[in-house]
């Protein structure tokens, strides 16, 4: 296993003075830039560009790839994958070449020409919207055990396959293949991969996978998305003498993927249907919670779209003498019999279900590959060796499933990660092994339990690492650290978001930013104190001849004065001239000038060259200077407690906008995941309007109502409102004066911090009570 399709980043501070680029033609956000380093390194050059003179604490946006449209990179921290920097998906031929080891399909697959894009006008709408790309994906060499089964009979998740999903970030498309053993489904599943060889294959009767088998590769067209191929172990091996063992592998193919891939010999007809026994179980071993629809629509709205691959198909696609498509063949197959006596039931049944349960249908018909002799050695086999007919069969149903496979999402579309679906798969065998029956809101709540209080920690790392790295203490100005935080805690946000998963009541969210405002505080408390010391670093580096002459007692002469303070000017004129004091820079420098001032009153009383009119003069200019330099810093230290309050309100507003994000997207796969119901429920009804199945008419007439009712409540357009706290009034008076006060404690000059003290004490007292 090894790292792919790594976004490297460049995220250095600009220091005060440093140029810094904003490339006016790729960029997505105005405030976008690049330091001269990744700008001279880059295709930007010779677009249309701006620059400007930094004020200090301006982040690099090199590799970002979400804040620009085009040319995210410079060449110096372009990924170490092949794959574009934009956001063009890659093309099915450099995905084999960067993945399968071959420069395209054709040589991949012995000379055929590249697969043919597949047009579906006639599903409903399936597909999620594309997710912005998230995090890190793994490239397998070859798939490893999942759920494996022990002596004992007992399922278990593998170790090492939920180790790999842990890794994987980005939203997973997740396809599985069940049926008969021996009916070459894995070999459909390494052609998936893009690989001849992987899932195992076998030329004896005996079965040759065990349990669910897991290969992740990169998605070859969603840019950001990883593909998880589930190989089940095959059904109705007469070795293993479980029927219940067959049930529960097709019950967790179905539960983990969002596409099913059913795999048979011959023809559709009674036969095959019968074996198809396990889809007539399903509500029997997967539980739902009441709702307003009934038990089979609510499991239609969370089961995957089903496909069904007919191999060594030998008979011709006509129906009453007209061609007609596989699709048509399946639906036509599907059609209920009429009648109603107990054979004709039983006959019904396994087609009612794959109607009830399955929204989205598809059919592939495929050629017998070769021949018996040949096919002992499929693995060996390049395209150049099997049926043209089959090898464009099969290109056609690869690019269905890259082309229209959707991410794996939950009840609402909410969509899962690669590490979210190891915990479901976690949960669900757990289920199992219990003796229990998998319930689909129970493994819900167990995946925001799960990941939702790590999505929180994990962020607050990230924004504790990256604060880091990219500030260099001191910063010359609050806003400096203030335009780091600001990119941070958007980028915290970002990940949030990606990581967490059915936050009821934006809980979570709300310990976020509580953790954020304290790791900001505590930054702010860090830049105080390093600016300090830096400070009187200076201080007695620059002061130090004054401070030797005071020592030695020089300015206790006549005309002394006048020398002390041309000293002293002296000294706050160097002091002041150099860079990367920090924001405490005249505060100190007050601090140390008062303190001469007093020892200044000693040596201008004891130098006879001054008149006591000019030494009351000079007193009271002194006492001018200093009020003014209080008020000043005053005012300074008020416009970095306000900065830094607005900091913290547009970290909470950047966290509202991108929960509205996630919502409204959540919220169109949700009305998909509706219409694709509905799509199939409105049909269902018309074919039943020409027959005589009178109480299933009536059960799609309720099922339609319900299900438009829940989806016109489903309001896209809809802004997200802020969050409603809980607390009463006098609560959030007691956080308001913890938040201000924290600032003003740290930031603050002395009254100052004794005011924002006994706010923080206040707040505390007052939370006290219930």
């Amino acid at each position: 296993m090894s790292w792919q399709r790594q976004t490297p980043q460049c995220g250095r501070v600009s220091r005060t003075g440093e140029t810094i680029y904003s490339c006016r033609d790729c960029v997505l956000d105005p405030t976008c830039v690049m330091c001269q380093d990744c700008f001279q390194n880059s295709v930007h050059t010779s677009h249309n560009f701006k620059k400007r003179v930094s004020n200090g604490g301006t982040a690099c946006n090199c590799g970002e790839v979400d804040v620009w449209h085009s040319a995210p990179y410079c060449s110096k921290h372009a990924p170490t994958a092949s794959a574009p920097a934009g956001r063009e998906p890659p093309s099915t031929s450099s995905w084999q070449e960067q993945w399968g080891g071959a420069s395209s399909w054709g040589e991949q697959w012995g000379g055929a020409p590249s697969p043919p894009e597949v047009h579906t006008p006639r599903d409903p709408p399936h597909r999620q919207p594309e997710a912005p790309p998230t995090g890190a994906t793994v490239t397998m060499n070859e798939p490893i055990c999942l759920i494996d089964t022990g002596r004992d009979g007992r399922m278990s998740v593998q170790q090492e396959a939920l180790q790999i999903l842990e890794q994987i970030q980005q939203p997973v498309v997740v396809v599985a293949v069940v049926g008969l053993y021996r009916t070459g489904k894995s070999y459909l599943m390494n052609r998936l991969a893009g690989k001849q060889r992987g899932f195992a294959l076998g030329s004896t009767i005996e079965s040759k996978t065990k349990g669910i088998w897991m290969w992740c590769v990169p998605h070859p067209f969603k840019d950001g998305h990883t593909l998880v191929l589930l190989d089940t172990e095959g059904l109705g091996d007469v070795e293993k003498g479980d029927e219940k063992h067959d049930t529960w592998i097709f019950c967790l193919a179905v539960l983990l993927s969002s596409t099913l891939v059913y795999n048979s010999l011959g023809t559709i007809d009674n036969s095959a249907l019968e074996k198809l026994q396990f889809v007539t179980e399903l509500t029997e071993h997967i539980r739902v919670k009441s709702s307003d629809h009934r038990k089979n629509t609510e499991l239609m709205l969370v089961f995957p779209s089903f496909v069904w691959t007919v191999r060594d198909f030998t008979l011709e696609l006509q129906l009453n003498s007209k061609p007609i498509t596989a699709d048509e063949y399946l639906e036509n197959s599907l059609k209920l019999k009429p009648g109603s006596s107990p054979d004709v039931a039983r006959r019904n049944l396994v087609r009612q279900s794959l109607k009830e349960f399955f929204a989205v249908r598809r059919c592939f018909v495929m050629d017998r590959p070769a021949s018996a002799a040949k096919m002992k050695r499929m693995e060996q086999l390049t395209d150049a060796d099997l049926e043209p007919s089959f090898v464009e069969q099969a290109q056609q149903f690869c690019s269905y499933i890259h082309q229209q496979a959707p991410v794996k999402t939950m009840r609402g579309g909410r969509g899962l990660t690669g590490r979210m679906l190891g915990s479901l798969a976690e949960t669900y065998v757990e289920a199992i092994r219990s003796g229990k029956v998998p319930c689909l809101e129970s493994a819900v709540e167990s995946l925001a339990k799960i990941h939702n209080s790590r999505a929180v920690a994990e962020t607050l790392d990230f924004y504790r690492t990256e604060m880091t790295q990219k500030v260099q203490f001191p910063t010359e100005t609050q806003e400096a650290l203030s335009t780091v935080h600001s990119a941070v805690a958007k980028q915290a946000a970002s990940k949030f978001m990606k990581a967490s998963f059915n936050d009821q009541d934006e809980k979570h969210l709300l310990q976020l930013k509580e953790g954020i405002e304290k790791e900001y505080g505590e930054l702010c408390k860090r830049n105080v104190k390093e600016s300090r010391k830096v400070c009187w670093s200076v201080i007695r580096r620059v002061f130090a001849s004054l401070e030797h002459e005071l020592s030695k007692g020089s300015y206790m002469r006549p005309g002394g004065y006048n020398d002390f303070r041309s000293a002293l000017d002296h000294g706050a004129q160097v002091y002041r001239s150099e860079k990367g004091k920090g924001i405490m820079s005249e505060d100190i420098l007050s601090e140390y000038l008062e303190e001469k001032n007093v020892v200044g009153k000693s040596i201008r009383a004891a130098d006879q060259t001054l008149s006591e009119s000019q030494k009351k003069m000079e007193e009271e200019r002194i006492k001018r200077e200093e009020a003014e330099q209080r008020r000043k810093l005053l005012e300074e230290q008020n416009q970095i407690q306000q900065q830094a309050m607005r900091d913290l309100e547009e970290s909470n507003a950047e966290n509202l906008r991108q929960l509205a994000l996630k919502l409204e997207r959540e919220n169109e796969n949700a009305k998909l995941e509706l219409d694709r119901v509905l799509s199939a429920k409105l049909k269902e009804q018309e074919e039943q309007l020409e027959g005589s199945h009178k109480k299933r008419i009536e059960e799609l007439k309720d099922d339609i109502k319900k299900l438009k009712e829940e989806r016109d409540s489903v309001d896209v357009d809809k802004p997200v409102p802020e969050k409603k706290k809980k607390k009463p009034w006098w609560k959030k008076v007691a956080d308001g004066l913890q938040n201000v006060g924290m600032i003003a404690a740290v930031v603050g000059p002395g009254p100052v911090k004794v005011l924002g003290l006994g706010a923080v004490a206040t707040g505390a007292i007052i939370n006290m009570f219930d």
